[in-house]
């Protein structure tokens, strides 16, 4: 006789549930199985839960989730497009931890998770613009950079903001060739990186971040070619001068520090003036390219008596 009521069978788990649910232990770090790294095409999908919905970017017709998280530049994972869709499941998001410090009376070690518990998220509808001429318009979720930036109270000689990715060659294998200076940086100014459209992404499309996308937390400025949208975060410094980023230090005559959108200043390989829509078909007809990538409303002020094709 058993102790126990037997489960009804409507009540036992399948054999295809539990793999599921295993892959999800694995997906976030926990146990045992944490120890099990997944390509990225067997993570499970998550809901993000309390995203707040904004209007903003409402009427943009959205690239799918498809495109997203299978056309990406993360060269951590290897320079083809598809490469990171492919070899990001060896990438550990959890646990993760922030670190932020520098010129800041409150260098701390934060867990994405309490951050994630510290600030409400919001969905926001962004364009994303590469330097390679070619555009995605990605349902971001995530919290404004300048909120964290309050909380870790700059002090007055802070002038720039200074970002690191994840450097783990057994975790990313695109580390392992020299493609660039590593670990990958990026930086803005202050005032840059306090303006309320830079953002730090967490998920998108109401889930949590692919890691090809740059889980578990990446930056996202609009109206800044993407590479300056750096993908998974470890380090956060505040620094008095003006960083040097990953691909400014590899060519500096293609790649300046601001990298603002401009069609009129073209990269010395191709035309900037006008770009290409992915998802739209191979046959649609190409944009004009907006200057600051259509934020200029919002953003224009930053770089006044600035000569952009100069500080490019």
């Amino acid at each position: 006789m058993y102790k126990y009521p037997l489960p009804a069978p409507s009540e036992i788990t399948s054999p295809e549930a539990f793999r599921q649910r295993r892959a999800l232990v694995a997906a976030l770090g926990l146990g045992a199985a944490g120890a099990w790294p997944l390509p990225a095409s067997a993570t499970l999908r998550q809901k993000l839960s309390g995203v707040q919905s904004t209007s903003y970017g409402r009427g943009e017709t959205l690239t799918s989730y498809d495109d997203i998280t299978t056309y990406n530049n993360f060269y951590e994972f290897g320079t083809g497009k598809e490469d990171p869709s492919q070899n990001a499941g060896s990438l550990r998001t959890r646990p993760w931890t922030l670190v932020v410090d520098g010129a800041v009376r409150r260098p701390r070690q934060i867990g994405v998770e309490d951050l994630l518990r510290q600030y409400p998220l919001q969905e926001r509808i962004y364009r994303l613009r590469c330097v390679e001429a070619w555009s995605m318009v990605i349902p971001w979720v995530g919290f404004p950079l300048r909120q964290l930036i309050d909380w870790a109270q700059p002090t007055g000689s802070a002038r720039f903001v200074q970002f690191f990715s994840q450097d783990d060659p057994e975790q990313m294998p695109g580390l392992r060739r020299h493609v660039l200076d590593w670990p990958y940086t990026e930086g803005l100014r202050l005032d840059e990186a306090r303006h309320p459209l830079a953002l730090l992404a967490v998920g998108l499309y109401g889930e949590v971040l692919p890691n090809q996308d740059g889980a578990p937390i990446r930056l996202v400025v609009p109206w800044k070619y993407g590479f300056k949208s750096i993908k998974s975060i470890v380090r956060i410094r505040f620094t008095e001068t003006q960083p040097v980023s990953s691909w400014t230090r590899a060519n500096p005559d293609e790649y300046g520090f601001f990298s603002n959108v401009n069609p009129a200043v073209d990269h010395p390989r191709w035309s900037q003036a006008t770009e290409r829509r992915i998802g739209a078909g191979l046959f649609s007809a190409r944009r004009k390219t907006l200057m600051f990538n259509g934020y200029g409303e919002e953003v224009a002020s930053l770089y006044q008596g600035m000569d952009l094709k100069r500080d490019f």
